[in-house]
């Protein structure tokens, strides 16, 4: 075990607030308190990590250059028809299980920009990139750079149909959502579909002022989607994913993934075994809780990207191993990243389809070995 910092505390004045009250009416051991504290908190639990075993990263997915040469910097390439940009490393907060809590600072210039933008747009993209992930960071703590690259995509990609925005400004900062700034960004524009991606992890998060934000930008964007992270203590129990998601449905936010927590280095705390995703999934899937129009899907991030889990889904287990069957081939994720290289956690079944190792939450037995070079 080595100690790994994960970067500093940030917490907005509307959390700090928030939390305050909410401690003095609940105390702080109440799953109320626990529900936003265990997300932005700093635990000294965060500086122990297991390098052999745990991420720096959730994947590793960039395309470093265009078929010109030129370097790209921000975006990742995983999918058919969907490619990441990310814009800034910035936000209103730092929450404590952030997939990039290992990244390098960064926010991109207007040329790096508009080099990703014509990248989207090439002829080898044409065919098959539909849709596009803004992401960081937050993309709304810079909304200037937002807007020129929406501008930039229209432009340089018109084969690009929906532009996706993650964002949590309504938790952190929910009146920031109705400056100028954000509205300018986010108007209906012809010829694309703005979508919202958020993360809400507890119902806690739902303020009044935090509801009225999501209700704004429903007027503004086509649909906010959801995809809530699996996390010990804050809402690995049935009541709180019933309310959280009867919560979604009463502002219209879609339900999209329950995520389990990926395993990046300083976040084994918060993970919850997969078994224990499951449980909780088939309660909230076959049990009546909550309505039908409501459920999420139960996915892993791997190290080739999202598994969500079926039947058959695992095929193995070694200690706190399982290997994951996924539909991705490797042939036809090297046509659309040909410098991507297969992890070595992953494998290649007989029929050309990619398999990985994923760690679980849980080591049953200390002396194992991973049945793959670390």
């Amino acid at each position: 075990m080595q100690k790994k910092t994960q970067g500093k505390e940030i917490i907005s004045d509307f959390l700090k607030e928030k939390m305050s009250k909410i401690a003095d009416k609940y105390g702080r051991d109440s799953r109320e308190y626990k529900g936003l504290a265990l997300q932005y908190v700093f635990d000294p639990r965060e500086e122990i990590s297991d390098y052999k075993t745990e991420r720096r990263r959730h994947y590793e997915a960039d395309i470093e250059k265009d078929s010109e040469g030129h370097v790209l910097k921000g975006v990742e390439r995983l999918y058919r028809r969907a490619a990441v940009i990310e814009l800034t490393t910035a936000c209103f907060a730092r929450c404590r299980w952030c997939l990039r809590a290992n990244y390098n600072p960064f926010t991109l210039s207007e040329d790096e920009i508009v080099l990703a933008a014509k990248y989207f747009g090439n002829k080898a993209n044409r065919e098959n990139l539909r849709e596009i992930l803004i992401t960081g960071g937050d993309p709304l703590a810079a909304p200037g750079l937002l807007n020129i690259a929406i501008n930039a995509i229209m432009k340089h990609a018109p084969n690009i149909e929906i532009i996706r925005i993650g964002t949590r400004l309504p938790v952190h900062k929910p009146s920031a959502v109705f400056s100028d700034d954000t509205k300018k960004v986010l108007r209906k524009r012809e010829g694309i579909r703005l979508e919202i991606g958020t993360q809400i992890n507890h119902p806690i998060e739902l303020f009044k002022e935090s509801q009225d934000a999501y209700k704004y930008l429903l007027d503004s964007v086509s649909k906010i989607y959801n995809q809530q992270v699996l996390l010990k203590d804050v809402n690995d129990d049935i009541d709180t994913l019933a309310a959280l998601y009867d919560s979604l449905r009463r502002l219209n936010i879609e339900s999209h993934y329950m995520f389990h927590c990926v395993p990046i280095r300083g976040m084994r705390h918060h993970r919850t075994t997969i078994a224990k995703g499951l449980e909780l999934i088939k309660k909230l899937t076959s049990s009546g809780c909550i309505s039908g129009r409501s459920k999420p899907m139960y996915t892993a991030m791997t190290d080739i990207g999202k598994i969500t889990f079926y039947e058959n889904t695992i095929i193995e287990k070694r200690a706190d191993l399982v290997l994951l069957q996924s539909s991705y081939k490797k042939e036809e994720r090297l046509k659309w990243n040909p410098l991507w290289k297969m992890p070595e956690s992953c494998e290649v079944d007989d029929g050309g389809y990619l398999r990985v190792w994923y760690k679980d939450a849980e080591m049953h037995n200390k002396g194992w070995r991973a049945p793959y070079a670390l």
